[in-house]
């Protein structure tokens, strides 16, 4: 390998590619380590954003993973405000619009760039309309929120759009919640779940649309005034969040040989996509062994840890005597959300499922336990309103869950101890 080929790139300044970046340096990579990223800001969390950053409960500093120290003990070739734009598989080189198409010559690459939030047509340069993925993002519509008496449109009430109207109404403003679903954040907590939260944001003040979809955000003077619902209804609103989800960004792999894009890059269960290339993050859909398919997950946990899968199994490619063997990625995947004082915690994969089992603890409706799965199988496991040493207590449910009978059995033992 020439010493040009003595780097690994990780594309994606993200909670992945810094897991990645570290990784690679702890596990021994003494080489060129390149962490791209096409924000101007070094790694920072995302969770925040739209919680203690939104609110102003929290500065922007603060969401920095690494302060600058332990940031440049890693040695990175760090090329930030620079997207990459296009990657050859074959050769291993990854082009940057860096205004110079510079291409890096890598021994291997990860993928760690993430999503994109989606947007509604004709929304682009309006003022008042937002999107929520960036600290940018989260800044913008903090500085909107800072003014008294605002009224906020939020079309999407999935996780981030359920906690960003929390957020908002924390704030005092008048906030609607518009969603295609019945209740919110249904697609993972389910209708039964869902009709308490949704209790618990009427409960605060929230206006609720359920099961309607936005036709389009009225515009005056370039300003937004409002959203049009299929059913007549017009929201007012001097600003309009929208958060109708995400697409993995992975236009700079495309190519007449690249790998597998649908639903962002399709990797094996070492969380491969090619030679010498592999994923981590919300931008991978890798199959994970112990559910049977193929999954991608948007969580913060799951990036952290696949950043430093990715890396491991990066290695062992490239030098399998040093390194060693690769390793299945086969976590339990974890989520949290806050929405006022109601804290959920979540392990394993609770969409899509078809059964569900939800224990009350006590006389309060907001806590409970539930249990997520097929016909036969149980595969996530939710808490409501538990004590942290309960809600840990919950991920073996998801681990190993069993039987229905078991999974109900051990739910209750497990809870109540």
């Amino acid at each position: 390998m020439s010493a040009a080929r003595q780097r690994i790139a990780v594309i994606g300044a993200s909670a992945a590619g810094l897991a990645a970046a570290e990784g690679l340096r702890r596990l021994g990579w003494d080489g060129l380590i390149t962490l791209v990223g096409d924000e101007p800001h070094p790694p920072y969390d995302r969770p925040p954003l739209s919680k203690q950053v939104l609110s102003g409960a929290w500065p922007p500093e603060r969401t920095a993973l690494r302060d600058p120290g332990r940031l440049a003990a890693l040695g990175l070739d760090l090329r930030l405000g620079t997207r990459a734009v296009a990657y050859d598989p074959e050769r291993r080189h990854v082009t940057l619009d860096d205004g110079e198409q510079t291409v890096l010559e890598c021994a291997g690459v990860v993928a760690a760039t993430g999503v994109r939030a989606r947007t509604l047509p004709g929304t682009e340069g309006v003022e008042g309309v937002h999107v929520l993925r960036t600290l940018q993002d989260a800044l913008a519509l903090r500085r909107r929120l800072a003014e008294p008496g605002r009224r906020l449109a939020v079309v999407g009430s999935g996780v981030l759009g359920a906690e960003a109207a929390a957020a908002a109404r924390g704030l005092g403003h008048r906030v609607a919640l518009v969603g295609a679903q019945d209740t919110p954040m249904e697609r993972v907590l389910g209708r039964e779940v869902g009709a308490l939260l949704a209790e618990v944001h009427r409960a605060h003040g929230v206006t609720l649309y359920p099961g309607r979809t936005v036709t389009a955000i009225a515009v005056d003077g370039g300003r937004a005034r409002g959203v049009e619902l299929a059913d007549g209804t017009f929201v007012e609103a001097d600003d309009v969040l929208v958060a109708i989800g995400s697409e993995p960004a992975v236009d700079w792999l495309r190519g007449p040989t690249a790998p597998d894009l649908s639903d962002g890059l399709g990797c094996d269960r070492y969380c491969a996509a090619a030679p010498g290339l592999y994923g981590a993050g919300d931008v991978a859909r890798w199959y994970h062994p112990g559910l049977g398919r193929h999954i991608r997950i948007e969580h913060r946990m799951n990036a952290g840890e696949q950043g430093l899968a990715a890396a491991r199994n990066l290695l062992a490619e490239l030098d399998g005597e040093r390194f060693g063997e690769r390793r299945p990625f086969e976590p339990v995947p974890y989520f949290w959300s806050d929405q006022y004082d109601l804290k959920l915690h979540a392990y394993g994969v609770l969409a899509g499922a078809v059964r569900t089992e939800v224990l009350r603890l006590g006389k309060d409706p907001l806590r409970l336990a539930a249990l997520y799965g097929g016909p036969d199988r149980v595969t996530g496991v939710l808490g409501i309103g538990l004590t942290p040493r309960q809600a840990r207590s919950l991920r073996p449910l998801a681990a190993e869950p069993g039987t229905w009978e078991e999974a109900v059995a051990r739910l209750g033992e497990t809870v109540t101890a």
